[in-house]
């Protein structure tokens, strides 16, 4: 299937950027809207399944992004000498499940759920991509909140955070029911244990996570 102008463009700004690029961004350099943007990014991505190309067009949320298919990833490492990261750590998993579901959150958020202080490890998600700083509350000392970033929904295979599978439900309310910005007063008063995130949650997110993460 040859791809018309505006698509092959559209593929073309993708592959320069070599990031995910928004909707807008693209509508504004290609002259049209997100809507055409849309349906140009389903043209593309169903002509690289359909010509079984290692290239694939991701979405997140409402931005694209050209990639390597995984199947590709050990020669494409191995032709450019890529390092591959180690894994993320049990401690490291917990607490970017704490801030996926929960998010914006501050360290403090984090470590009353833990139990442990946290700002070495959320610190490392930082360096890693897959958490940034997402402003500051407006209480004494205006701690910084994190959400988690493009790069974490690349990594776990998700289009957006909806499709984060489901926490276990519980009959009793605990921080999880409570709104980010109500959550600091509410945790001084609510004993958490770390089952709270839910073990068997924290392993399917775990069994989601790419070796080379």
């Amino acid at each position: 299937m040859k791809l018309d102008y505006q698509t092959a463009a559209l593929e073309a700004i993708l592959f320069a950027a070599g990031e995910p690029l928004d909707a807008a961004r693209l509508a504004e350099a290609l002259g049209t809207d997100a809507a055409d943007i849309s349906a140009r990014a389903d043209v593309l991505a169903a002509h690289y399944d359909e010509a079984g190309s290692a290239m694939q067009l991701l979405r997140l949320g409402d931005s694209w992004q050209l990639t390597t298919r995984a199947e590709y990833a050990e020669p494409v490492r191995s032709a450019l000498e890529v390092k591959r990261n180690t894994p993320l750590s049990n401690a490291a998993m917990e607490t970017l499940t704490i801030i996926a579901y929960n998010q914006p959150v501050t360290k403090g958020f984090v470590e009353r759920v833990r139990g442990v202080d946290s700002s070495s490890v959320v610190n490392t998600l930082v360096d890693r991509g897959l958490l940034e700083e997402a402003g500051r509350i407006e209480v004494p000392g205006r701690p910084v909140t994190y959400r988690t970033t493009a790069q974490f929904l690349r990594s776990f295979g998700l289009t957006s955070l909806a499709d984060l599978p489901p926490l276990p439900t519980s009959s009793e309310p605990d921080l999880f029911d409570v709104a980010p910005d109500e959550a600091e007063d509410a945790a001084a008063e609510t004993d958490f244990e770390e089952e709270a995130i839910g073990e068997d949650n924290l392993e399917t997110v775990e069994d989601e996570l790419p070796e080379d993460l």
